[in-house]
């Protein structure tokens, strides 16, 4: 079993950024000028939540970006919400908009998501720039930052995933759909399956490489795998006070081939692709796309 270190990956993307924001500024790391200014949207007090803008405001400061943090009260209303994102579409200071997910009940993620200003959609699921992924195969758009992170995991443990059956174990049709869309664009074998789909292990089982993002502690067990599969666990929660993901990791680690861990494998990664989105919305906003 090889482990696939996400920190080690994010790294090298935020390297990549840095240098690209020191070539837009003439050379120059001391006198910044061309920095590019992220929005971010945090509503309520989930402790799981503000951990990660915290961590996103952190890195997207190293690379040299302004963030702008919008803290709102878990009570606010979705007219209040749109009314935020409306301004923010309209703020030329402001080059990209994330707001951190999950919403309040009350509030329509759908909605929300779609009154982002496409330009600025560093997630890349609002609609318009959804249906250009979904519409073809050549991706001029946006990449999702979780689907970047999945293909450069690949790219870094050279996986051709062409032929491959790869199986995602996915509650969300938007996303586990998406992304099987995205690998069967390159010739893999992709289909999504639901947690309590009762044919789940014959799936899972046959599967070269299964990406789950579900949210259930330790769900996915050494019975449920292929010898020597690649394993991308997207799924996070806590359990007996300590981060875990989907995967129990202890007991695949022996029949798996690679696998990511649960902390430290997709999500410093997903961070560092969203700080890339975020370079590449600049650079077009700003016409400094060479």
């Amino acid at each position: 079993m090889r482990i696939i270190d996400g920190k080690k990956l994010a790294e090298k993307i935020k390297d990549r950024i840095v240098k690209d924001i020191i070539r837009l500024n003439g050379g120059q790391l001391e006198r910044v000028l061309a920095r590019p200014n992220l929005a971010i949207i945090l509503i309520g007090e989930r402790d799981d939540s503000k951990l990660y803008v915290k961590l996103k405001e952190k890195e997207a400061k190293k690379v040299g970006f302004d963030t702008h943090l919008y803290k709102c009260k878990q009570e606010i209303s979705e007219s209040e919400l749109l009314e935020i994102i409306k301004c923010l579409n309209q703020d030329e200071l402001i080059d990209a908009i994330l707001v951190q997910l999950p919403l309040p009940e009350a509030i329509d993620a759908d909605t929300i998501i779609m009154s982002i200003d496409p330009v600025k959609d560093v997630d890349g699921f609002q609609p318009d720039n959804l249906e250009k992924l979904l519409k073809t195969c050549d991706f001029g758009g946006l990449m999702p930052p979780v689907f970047a992170t999945v293909l450069e995991m690949f790219a870094s443990i050279d996986y051709e995933v062409k032929d491959q059956r790869v199986c995602i174990v996915s509650n969300s049709d938007i996303f586990g759909r998406s992304l099987a869309h995205v690998l069967n664009c390159r010739g893999a074998k992709a289909e999504m399956v639901r947690a309590e789909d009762k044919g789940l292990r014959e799936k899972t089982v046959k599967a070269d490489v299964l990406i789950t993002a579900v949210g259930k502690p330790k769900f996915i067990k050494k019975e449920m795998i292929k010898e020597q599969a690649v394993i991308i666990d997207i799924g996070i929660a806590r359990q007996n006070g300590q981060v875990v993901g989907d995967v129990d990791f202890m007991d695949v680690k022996d029949k798996a081939g690679h696998i990511t861990p649960v902390p430290g494998g997709v999500g410093p990664l997903t961070v560092a692709m969203a700080l890339n989105n975020t370079l590449e919305i600049y650079k077009r906003r700003h016409n400094k796309t060479k």
